[in-house]
């Protein structure tokens, strides 16, 4: 059953130079119980789109789509205050650096307790009683006594889980995780990533997982979509997406990745940078940085097309070019 829909998403930010795309043209259909991973770049948008999604953009950004549900609601035209009571609640959001994502003024505890009575109606015992099931569901020790923890008391991991605690506390649909294992040890990593994986499974509810980490990618998500520069330029199945990738941008990041590149002396990267507001090319966006880029790719922006849950926007695709990984 499909939970989120969303067709032709686009942000614009209001800057003194004008105004800048930061998201064009975004789709994705997600179902309940899915597990979908969005990777790209940094200022590749995947961050903005979701944040879009919850309404939490500032002033500045123009949100339009031309279609943006949520289990059956169309988040484009109802209230402010309807939208307020399904964020936090249906819609949950793990948000990057845990460390400043967490209110140093008040308690762990308190911090917890605050959605569970908003949204729930919980009384103070209730929340109490609530809140150390979840801290012990999360795997944090002595769950009790930490509830009476300021963030700054807690590790990194520590805080990581804490803002996991709230984010499922009222058993949401759909979880967003913004790159939830960036700033912690790859030992921490791999623990935050394994317990979001088995929450999903154990909740039932849809999972995005936002990352430029190939490796958690392949290790975890289902469906896959790659950002670049604000827009969608390939969605594939995992297995064939790594088996397969199709447009130039997910060839290169694959080819980046240290296993596939055991025979060289040097590991792989892409030139150059994801352009901004001021330098932004006149066809397709990763024509300047792409290897494959032919005189179409310069007049031109290819659209994305999509047929039978496959994705891709490029003139130039890789199967048609005749390169293998």
């Amino acid at each position: 059953m499909s939970l989120l829909e969303i067709r032709n998403l686009s942000v614009e930010f209001q800057t003194v130079a004008g105004n800048f795309r930061a998201v064009d043209g975004v789709d994705m259909d997600i179902n309940e119980t899915d597990l979908l991973s969005i990777v790209g770049e940094s200022g590749s948008g995947k961050s903005v789109s979701m944040l879009a999604l919850m309404g939490l953009l500032p002033w500045t950004a123009n949100v339009t789509a031309d279609k943006m549900e949520f289990a059956g609601l169309d988040l484009l035209t109802i209230s402010s205050r309807a939208r307020r009571k399904i964020i936090g609640k249906d819609i949950s959001m793990i948000f990057q650096e845990p460390m400043s994502s967490l209110n140093p003024c008040f308690t762990v505890g308190f911090q917890i307790g605050e959605s569970l009575k908003q949204h729930l109606g919980l009384d103070r015992k209730a929340r109490k009683k609530r809140c150390i099931e979840l801290l012990d569901l999360v795997g944090i020790p002595a769950a009790e006594e930490r509830l009476k923890a300021f963030p700054h008391q807690l590790s990194g991991g520590m805080s990581q889980r804490v803002m996991i605690a709230m984010a499922i506390a009222c058993n949401p649909k759909l979880l967003i995780a913004d790159e939830p294992s960036t700033a912690l040890d790859v030992t921490i990593q791999a623990q935050i990533i394994d317990l979001l994986v088995d929450l999903q499974n154990e909740k039932g509810m849809a999972l995005v997982l936002i990352t430029h980490d190939m490796g958690v990618v392949a290790e975890t998500a289902k469906q896959v979509i790659v950002m670049y520069a604000g827009q969608q330029v390939e969605q594939q199945q995992v297995d064939a997406l790594f088996a397969t990738p199709r447009h130039p941008y997910t060839h290169a990041l694959l080819n980046a990745l240290p296993e596939r590149s055991l025979h060289l002396d040097r590991l792989p990267t892409i030139e150059g940078v994801v352009p901004g507001a001021g330098d932004r090319p006149s066809g397709c966006l990763f024509s300047p940085r792409c290897e494959f880029a032919q005189d179409d790719c310069n007049e031109a922006v290819p659209a994305m097309v999509s047929t039978d849950g496959r994705g891709l926007r490029c003139f130039h695709p890789i199967e048609n070019v005749g390169r293998e990984l």
